[in-house]
This record gives structure tokens, sequence and C-alpha cells, in this order.
């Protein structure tokens, strides 16, 4: 059971309205990195988590992710209180009013004119929230990776939101968001590496040789050796050549005599004549056929 609690997690201060802002950080309301996305992500994963401490920790982070959402779309609403106003009352002149909506870099006439300046489940290029934003596998191993990814590149834009605005208030709104992005990062790994092993993902442990083997597969002067590629844990091939089973690289399947004759009798019927130069509609085209007739 959720219960609403008309506070705010964290308390927003907004200086003065900015369209502009306003649809930047709809990148965190309903972009592939933001709130709704995250949200979504955890509570489905938490529906399905038979393990009671990953249960618990996926709905707690499902639910505060749903409180940033809330403070997301506050800020946008209130960046755009003066425009939102301006719209529906038709107080200015065409053009002071569309200076206005675009004012500070808002170049999406879509969240100015098809949601009236309120916050719209968009990310900030007016594209729609999407499902295909949650990549939930339904294996933890893979599920909690996920999500540490997935709480790093939203801190990412976060710190990117916070260096394009000088108002104090909302940067200061914004930079607790994206602290608690780090904080659930430290929560997600805690709970994968409280699995052990977690390593390799799943339950199938893979071809041992090629678990441990880097092929070079990208040659030139570039070429560079670390411990992504060197070491104890690795055999490095130079130049792999296909096929790197040994085999001959060509692929076979066995049929039977019946679909064996059939395809051949396909082959036979559709053959290329390499020797044939046959007149085309683009020799016809271009007009090299009439200038040789002529």
């Amino acid at each position: 059971m959720f219960v609403h609690n008309q506070r705010l997690q964290y308390t927003v201060r907004v200086a003065e309205p900015n369209p502009g802002l306003a649809n930047l950080l709809l990148e965190q309301f309903g972009g592939p990195q933001g709130e709704l996305a995250a949200a979504m992500r955890y509570f489905t994963q938490g529906l399905a988590e038979d393990d009671p401490g990953r249960k618990d920790l996926l709905m707690d982070i499902a639910t505060e992710e749903l409180s940033h959402l809330e403070v997301i779309g506050s800020i946008v609403g209130m960046l755009n209180k003066g425009a939102k106003g301006q719209l529906a009352e038709a107080v200015e002149q065409e053009a002071d009013l569309y200076r206005s909506l675009t004012g500070g870099g808002n170049d999406s006439h879509v969240t100015a004119l098809l949601y009236g300046g309120g916050p719209s489940l968009t990310n900030s290029g007016g594209v729609p929230w999407s499902a295909a934003y949650i990549d939930t596998i339904g294996e933890p191993t893979a599920d909690l990776r996920s999500n540490i990814a997935a709480e790093a590149r939203a801190k990412i834009i976060y710190e990117r939101l916070v260096n394009v605005t000088d108002d104090p208030g909302i940067r200061e709104a914004l930079t607790f968001l994206m602290t608690r992005e780090i904080a659930h990062q430290k929560s997600f790994e805690k709970a994968l590496h409280s699995i052990q092993p977690n390593f390799p993902q799943g339950k199938l442990p893979g071809m041992p040789e090629m678990a441990k083997t880097y092929f070079n597969m990208s040659q030139g002067a570039a070429d560079l050796r670390g411990p992504w590629n060197q070491g104890d844990e690795w055999v490095y091939v130079e130049s792999p050549q296909p096929a790197v089973d040994g085999g001959t690289g060509m692929a076979a399947v066995d049929l039977p005599s019946k679909d064996e004759q059939a395809l051949k009798q396909m082959a036979t019927r559709t053959l290329s004549d390499t020797a044939s130069n046959p007149v085309t509609g683009a020799d016809i085209g271009s007009g090299t056929l009439h200038k040789k007739t002529a």
C-alpha cells in the first residue's frame, strides 16, 4: 500500500521562472536515466524478488525514486509558472509570449504547447517515456549490476544539470538527488556482493578456455596491453584467425536427403550466368543503349 505524504523529500526553492531549464530537467523526469525509469525498474524487480533482503532494498529505493520524481516534477512546474499563466490567459502579445516560452534555450514546442508548461513524461527533447528503458532480465547478479550502472548514469546527468544553472535552490536540490544516486549505487553493490559467487552471472560457467582468452580483434598502432588483456588471468591471441575453435569457420547443417535434394534443385534453377552482360533498366535509363544502336 502506498500513502502519499504531501511534503517533498527535499525542500525546493526556485528563484525565478525559467522554461528553458525546466525543459532540460525533464531528462530526469521522463528520460531513460530519469526517476520514473528508476522507480519502475526497481519496483518490478522487487515484485519478482524472492530474497527478503533484496526485496526490501528494491522496494525502499523504488519508493524513494518516486519521491525524487515528485521533486523534479515540482521544480519543472515552478520553473514554468510564469509561462503557464501567460500561455493560458494570453496576457502578452504573440511575439513576447513566444520569447517567454522559448527563453533560456527552451527549444521544445511540444513541452511548451502540448503540456501547457506542466511536467510531461518526456525527455528534454519531447520524446515520450517508454517502458523500453527498463532493462530487467530477472537474474539478480545481472540486474544489480545494471542498477549500479543506471544510478551511475543518473548521477552524471544530475551533475551536468547542476552545471547549467546558477539558481542556488535548484543546485542544492539537484545536488541532493545526485548524492542519493551515489548512496543507491553503494546499496546495490553491497547487495550484489552479498551473493557469492556472483560472477559469471547465471548458472552456466561457460567454456573455460574461452572465458580467459583475449582476442586482439582491432589491430593497429594503437594496440595496448593492460590488466584487461594481460597477466596470468589471460591468454592473449595477437592475430586471431577464423575459426578460433579450430574448425573450418564455415556454417554447416545436416539435412534430410529430401531437403538437401530440394535445395540443390533450387540452386540449379537460380544459378547465375557469370559470363552474361544483360541489358537492364539502368542501361536504358542512362541512354547508353540508345547511343549504341544509333
